[in-house]
């Protein structure tokens, strides 16, 4: 009897202790989180304390949020409560600069009115008309705002940058001009003067750039470069004149900042062949040697690198239908390609790039050359030429030679820079000009990227559509490497921190090298059936010759040798078909194995711990 009441006084004591820990931690510690995520995605990091101790002026934040109307949906309640707490977090880190308010817009209230009027995106529930609101704004003394207008937990791992980009242009509303003279069509084209409306959009990279500067279009015929430009980006510079090469190599000496995208076959240049030699491929490489020259940089227009380990599979009909294949002018490089050292690539988690060039450099005194981005090992140099007339990307592979050089793909150049154009005395005269610099004025310094198509939304971003909001969602690092690159050069590197932290989805890479090297001995295999299929050809050609009256006349020896190569032709394809199984079942098994680890694995150790648990509970009993 006493055991029992001591067992009822102790179950007794227990609830009570659980109650008073949870009333007093949801009144002392609401905005307490244990992180548990690989990259803390839901812990503020040092670059956004940096901006939050760095506002210049207060920032209002109003999270509009239907708690309740939501309660039917877990996954967009559970991410709103996330995005409150992580808004609490960040009031509490900012000296009282951040005032956040949580709003809940009951239907037909003026809460709601508001949310409508500052452009929050309505959410659909269901067919009876019920909406919901998940939406925030944020404002500032001078009346700027900005809203994100609905906020999707498919970019979650995002959200931390967004919101921190959100407070710092709110409490920095003055943004830096960025000057941009491109070769390609990066700029929407003017609205059509009938109708009014547009005809196209900006590049998913400009559109990021206008983010967080004020963005113009320079004229590739320009003459000079306006001096309230900070940062010029230079985009497939292509027969550009010598009075605009000269104006670009001016403002760079007089101390402007400078990124150039140069390319050995740019793949977005749409330029159309000549009407006059239609069978003759337009240029579609930059050309900028003498800009170039005089940073000790040069460019190999003819060559473009390739990377087996690091190449992009795509997509390719052959003739035993839609197959993957490695195409290797294609590559993503992450890891050890990208400069950990350096701000504007030591964040990053991969670039994708499409047939890019090398940078060779021949160092200058007074310059220093830091490598940004650079090939794996593995890589080598292909024929441009070749890229162009490939029918088959399998192909390139076949005929590829790697040269464990680790060719460069990006640079950063820092120093006194040396005019490529005034070397004598009658060259000043040409420029008209007596205050024509010959050396920079001060210490510059210039990004240069050997790929244009880097740029290019299809190699980094895709778009999806969430309760009808037309979203972006990267798949590479692309655009960030871009903004990177203008802040590396301004100073701004709290924001560089943020871009790139966290992800969700990362390369199986496991899973890529079986690929690589089944595909590799599939490749091989297929070689030597189409060498005995060009073998069989030949000979049934030999045997057309000796055609008499029409018909064939084989010996018997040549009927078996014909029988004998169908045998080995039908015993190569199943092989074939073998080495795609193999493949397929080590991939579908890996696949397996990690579903079952994220999955499962977790569960059964729980269970065995709270066996064991109770095995050693009634053990002691048993002694006792």
């Amino acid at each position: 009897m006493n055991g029992k009441l001591i067992s009822l006084s102790g179950l007794i004591g227990a609830l009570l202790l659980f109650l008073s820990v949870n009333i007093i931690s949801n009144q002392t510690l609401t905005s307490a989180r244990i992180d548990l995520t690989e990259n803390n995605l839901y812990t503020l990091s040092l670059g956004t304390k940096n901006i939050l101790s760095q506002l210049k002026e207060p920032v209002t934040l109003k999270l509009y949020f239907s708690s309740k109307q939501l309660s039917g949906l877990p996954q967009l309640l559970n991410y709103g409560n996330r995005v409150r707490d992580l808004l609490e977090e960040y009031e509490a880190n900012s000296d009282g600069k951040i005032r956040f308010i949580v709003i809940n817009p009951a239907p037909f209230s003026e809460a709601e009115d508001e949310a409508v009027s500052f452009g929050i995106r309505q959410l659909p529930l269901n067919a009876n008309g019920n909406i919901a609101y998940l939406g925030l704004v944020g404002s500032n003394t001078v009346d700027d705002r900005k809203v994100m207008e609905v906020l999707s937990p498919e970019q979650e791992d995002g959200l931390e940058y967004e919101l921190t980009k959100m407070i710092y242009q709110l409490s920095n509303p003055e943004k830096r001009l960025i000057g941009v003279l491109s070769g390609l069509s990066v700029f929407a084209p003017p609205a059509d003067p009938r109708t009014g409306q547009a005809q196209g959009a900006d590049w998913t990279a400009i559109t990021l750039l206008k983010e967080f500067h004020e963005v113009r279009e320079i004229s590739s015929e320009a003459a000079a470069i306006d001096s309230q430009i900070d940062t010029l980006v230079v985009i497939h510079p292509k027969d550009l004149s010598e009075p605009t090469q000269f104006a670009i190599e001016q403002f760079i000496l007089a101390g402007g900042k400078a990124v150039f995208f140069i390319d050995p076959l740019a793949e977005e240049d749409r330029t159309p062949p000549n009407p006059e030699t239609p069978g003759v491929m337009p240029q579609l490489s930059s050309n900028a040697e003498n800009l170039l020259a005089s940073w000790g940089i040069s460019l190999d227009t003819t060559k473009v690198v390739g990377d087996p380990s690091t190449a992009v599979r795509v997509n390719f009909n052959t003739s035993r239908g839609p197959q993957e294949v490695e195409y290797l002018p294609w590559i993503q490089l992450q890891g050890d390609s990208l400069n950990r050292d350096d701000f504007t690539t030591n964040q990053l988690n991969s670039v994708n790039f499409g047939t890019a060039g090398s940078l060779k450099v021949k160092e200058k005194d007074g310059l220093q050359y830091t490598t940004l981005i650079k090939a794996s090992k593995g890589s080598g140099l292909i024929d441009s030429d070749a890229i162009i007339s490939a029918t088959d990307p399998s192909s390139l592979a076949e005929q590829f030679v790697e040269d464990e050089f680790q060719h460069i793909l990006a640079l950063k150049v820092t120093g006194e820079i040396t005019s490529a154009f005034l070397t004598n005395e009658s060259a000043v005269e040409k420029t008209k000009t007596a205050a024509a610099l010959r050396k920079s004025s001060i210490e510059t310094t210039i990004i240069v990227i050997a790929d244009t198509d880097v740029l290019a939304d299809r190699f980094w971003v895709r778009y999806g559509n969430f309760s009808g909001v037309r979203m972006p969602e990267a798949f590479g690092n692309n655009g960030d490497f871009l903004i990177n690159a203008i802040d590396t050069l301004s100073g701004n590197n709290d924001l560089i921190s943020l871009r790139s932290r966290g992800t969700y989805t990362r390369p199986f890479k496991v899973v890529q090298k079986i690929q690589r090297e089944a595909e590799g001995e599939f490749r091989e295999r297929e070689q030597e059936l189409l060498q005995k299929l060009q073998t069989a050809e030949e000979n049934l050609a030999h045997l057309q010759s000796q055609d008499t009256d029409g018909e064939f006349i084989l010996t018997e020896e040549q009927k078996s040798e014909i029988e004998a190569f169908r045998e080995e032709q039908i015993k190569t394809r199943k092989d074939l078909r073998s080495v795609q199984h193999d493949l397929q079942g080590s991939i579908d098994k890996l696949h397996s194995t990690l579903t079952f680890l994220n999955t499962a694995m977790v569960p059964i150790l729980l269970s065995l711990l709270v066996a064991f648990a109770s095995y050693r509970r009634t053990r002691k009993r048993g002694i006792s």
